[in-house]
């Protein structure tokens, strides 16, 4: 895979987005979220979803310049309107909102209706547990129905990713995982280049299992909730949570919001563990809990011992600052020609890489 230095992947990123008419200060944003989750492995998430970023800002479904309305502001609580702006430069505001205010209020907590595409939520967590913070997001999109009711058919949710950000004094715990099996845009990918997914993650139209992703994106099925066709209460329940934190607390989800273009709700919360029982004794928890599940013996099939969420995000990262970020092969060609649509200059490619011990 092309191999692109940090900052100049983002300046990349950044003159792409600005050229096709978003404001500098957001087109910068949105890069360095976007580049953080590709160092971090959320290929899915990262400059890959340029093209698509930049359709929306040509036909208006994502807004390049404004500024989100304030809707209600109590101090340790808040909710936008975020206007169809930038996802990724929405919620960065919001949690440095809420990392400024929270010395004050010990915890500080925000809605955001209207919000464009968020990208990977632990792309925004390392910025907070730097600090000792602890950080929360979940996200979901009322305009859209990808995932049935547990024991149902018909689609109702969406995905409806949960990310945490813990604080420890090595790499931080991060934990991101979606409420269904797998994640829309996982779910497009394979089924644009027809291939499948590993197992039966979702439902045909009439309830029956099935690997195919066309029957989700093109026949009307769904996604199986995380737990899949035996344990999928569990995923379902996460999925409602999700919703009724963003949808409900923001007061825009599906009850008033019509199907059609992308409008997430998202829900954050920071917390410093200074107004508790000190960021010292959270670490001395963390610490221990993390060791004890890396020294933890491994079963047989578990390969490289045992890992804490967020253990393979720091790795790559580190891998990602010293050889180059990794931009799928495919992808590079993609961007390149939007590049030579908008007048933007490609970046070199890092031709060799330093192993990473």
């Amino acid at each position: 895979m092309p191999r692109i230095e940090r900052e100049a992947l983002t300046g990349y990123a950044e003159a792409l987005l600005a050229a096709a008419g978003m404001e500098r200060d957001k087109a910068r944003v949105t890069a360095q979220v976007l580049v953080e989750g590709d160092m971090i492995g959320h290929e899915t998430h990262g400059v890959g979803l340029l093209p698509w970023y930049l359709d929306s800002l040509a036909d208006g479904s994502l807004r390049g310049s404004g500024e989100p309305e304030i809707v209600t502001d109590r101090g340790a609580t808040f909710v936008w309107d975020g206007m169809l702006l930038p996802g990724a430069w929405l919620l960065t505001r919001a949690l440095e909102q809420a990392a400024d205010r929270v010395a004050t209020y010990g915890v500080v907590t925000a809605a955001i209706r209207n919000t464009h595409h968020t990208c990977a939520l632990s792309a925004y967590m390392r910025e907070l547990t730097d600090r000792g913070l602890i950080v929360q997001i979940s996200c979901s999109n009322p305009a859209a129905s990808r995932v049935a009711p547990y024991g149902g058919t018909k689609p109702v949710l969406t995905p409806n990713p949960i990310a945490a950000g813990f604080p420890t004094s090595g790499d931080p715990v991060l934990i991101d995982v979606s409420s269904s099996i797998t994640t829309t845009t996982m779910t497009q990918t394979l089924a644009k280049a027809g291939e499948r997914f590993p197992e039966a993650w979702a439902l045909t139209a009439t309830g029956e299992p099935t690997d195919d992703p066309r029957e989700v994106t093109e026949r009307g099925g769904s996604l199986l909730p995380l737990g899949g066709a035996l344990k999928g209460h569990k995923g379902y329940g996460l999925g409602l949570m999700v919703e009724l934190l963003g949808q409900g607390l923001s007061g825009k989800g599906r009850a008033n919001t019509p199907a059609g273009p992308l409008a997430q709700s998202a829900f954050i919360q920071v917390i410093d563990p200074q107004a508790f029982a000190g960021i010292d004794a959270f670490r001395e928890q963390a610490d221990w809990l993390v060791n004890a599940c890396q020294t933890n013996p491994p079963a047989p099939q578990t390969r490289g011992g045992v890992r804490v969420p967020g253990d393979s995000a720091a790795r790559k990262r580190r891998a990602a600052l010293i050889e180059g970020v990794p931009v799928a092969d495919e992808l590079w060609p993609r961007i390149a020609a939007r590049a030579a649509d908008l007048g933007v200059a490609v970046p070199s490619q890092i031709k060799e890489a330093t192993p990473v011990c």
